[in-house]
């Protein structure tokens, strides 16, 4: 896709819960607040808050091993690359 896709609250919290990364490290590798981080993953949809944090975050979980799947269809999801 061209856009920058933009992850769920849901997607964050089930990423993050796979690699067993806690909020205040997760929060603490983007360099955001662990309330921020709550808030985030709370959304009901695609994560609310400032654009740089949720883009921090996306790579924080990137570069920790995870991929976010695109909803195409299918719905949006999230796996393991085994990096």
């Amino acid at each position: 896709m061209s856009e920058k896709y933009h992850p769920t609250g849901r997607q964050i919290a089930a990423a993050r819960t796979l690699i067993g990364m806690s909020q205040p490290d997760l929060a603490d590798a983007a360099n955001i607040s662990v309330p921020t981080l709550r808030r985030m993953e709370a959304s009901p949809g695609e994560a609310t808050g400032l654009a740089n944090n949720v883009a921090a975050v996306q790579a924080a979980l990137v570069a920790a091993g995870i991929e976010f799947i695109h909803p195409n269809g299918g719905g949006a999801g999230i796996r393991l690359t085994g990096a």
